[in-house]
């Protein structure tokens, strides 16, 4: 011990390992970033290992001699100093996550991920379904505490009364507790796990529990839109718009037509698409003639069908109406309507290639769909 001097270290060169002694060195990478490192033999395994001691430039000589002092020490009662330190860090992770409690966790993450969120409605959802759902039995324990018991007081007394709500905050609750995981503040199994785990105690959805959005039948859509045509309303324009594109109505209403619309192509970006990819929309003659629209709401909209039509259906069941028309009426393949759809329709690289292909096709088809929309005009 005691090689090393300040002259040394200041006169040290990319890829130099330099011995202070007793296994503590100053090794350079080939940028010239020096690190102190301390070099020992692991009373349990045998074998040499190197425990990095920080940067020269924050850890000085002299404590890196301690430190490396006190690795010493340890090994001569048979430890492992890294194996010591991990356990020393693990050990201040579970403090931290006993002082964490689900419901600070769960604010943080929420918080962390609802830029990435696509409207202000599904960032609402988030906080008041926990406030009212699962806060209450386990807001107050510490993350790294939850379990089983806890996720079920949440979601029994909702389970067969509040169907789908009760599916989305089980999935919240899983995936908030993924994450402490992930940043080590909990370890073993997600208690909030469907599949193989709460699957075994609480009842399985039955197909019968879905709600499917009211469709108008594609065979009424003539009638209906020879009424529609007639409305000059915003409301009107903007729902012309989503049946003719089969669009969504928050990509309809989020639209920035400034730099989303180019000639007779609508590009909508992923950050504002269901499935996160990129979706590209072409334009009929029909469709662009609703341009310019004032967005309106989904209550709106669903007022200007009701105005039109004695048939129950909403304004994301036209996006059935289309689907339904393309299955019976058209002679495209599944796969091109699926694709107007933004549907997932085979894996990444073949979906890859036939968004790029298979644009032309899709324009005709929407072609198709806009003069069977107005065939009766």
């Amino acid at each position: 011990m005691g090689n090393l001097t300040a002259l040394k270290v200041k006169n040290a060169r990319p890829g130099d390992k330099l011995s202070d002694g007793d296994g503590l060195r100053l090794d350079v990478d080939k940028s010239g970033n020096a690190s102190r490192v301390f070099r020992f033999t692991s009373p349990m395994t045998g074998k040499e290992r190197f425990m990095g001691l920080g940067p020269s430039g924050d850890v000085t000589l002299a404590k890196a001699r301690e430190d490396a002092a006190l690795a010493r020490a340890l090994i001569r009662d048979g430890k492992d100093p890294i194996e010591q330190r991990n356990a020393e860090r693990a050990e201040a992770k579970a403090q931290a996550s006993r002082a964490t409690t689900f419901k600070a966790y769960a604010e943080q993450y929420i918080s962390g991920k609802e830029a990435g969120w696509k409207n202000d409605k599904h960032r609402q959802q988030w906080r008041n379904s926990l406030r009212d759902y699962a806060y209450s039995n386990i807001g107050h324990l510490p993350v790294a505490d939850v379990n089983t018991d806890g996720v079920l007081k949440a979601l029994r007394p909702i389970w067969q009364t509040k169907k789908e709500t009760a599916r989305r905050v089980r999935g919240r609750i899983e995936a908030i507790l993924n994450a402490a995981k992930a940043e080590g503040l909990r370890t073993g199994e997600n208690p909030a796990l469907w599949r193989g785990h709460l699957d075994q105690v609480l009842a399985r959805r039955r197909k019968s529990d879905v709600t499917h959005h009211p469709a108008l039948p594609y065979e009424e859509m003539p009638t209906f839109w020879k009424s529609l045509a007639s409305d000059t309303s915003d409301a009107a324009r903007m729902l012309r718009w989503i049946i003719l594109t089969a669009s969504r109505f928050n990509e309809a209403y989020d639209m920035d037509a400034a730099t989303e619309l180019k000639g007779d192509l609508w590009t909508i970006p992923a950050a504002r698409m269901k499935a996160d990819r990129e979706h590209k929309v072409p334009l009929t003659t029909a469709a662009s003639a609703q341009l310019p629209f004032r967005p309106v709401s989904d209550v709106t909209l669903s007022n200007c069908i009701a105005r039109h039509t004695k048939t129950p259906a909403t304004t994301h069941g036209m996006r059935s109406t289309f689907r339904d028309w393309c299955g019976d009426c058209s002679h495209f393949p599944r796969d091109i309507a699926e694709m107007c759809l933004a549907h997932s329709v085979a894996d990444e690289t073949e979906a890859a290639y036939r968004r790029s292909t298979a644009l032309a096709k899709r324009r005709e088809l929407m072609e198709a769909w806009s003069q069977y929309c107005a065939s009766m005009s």
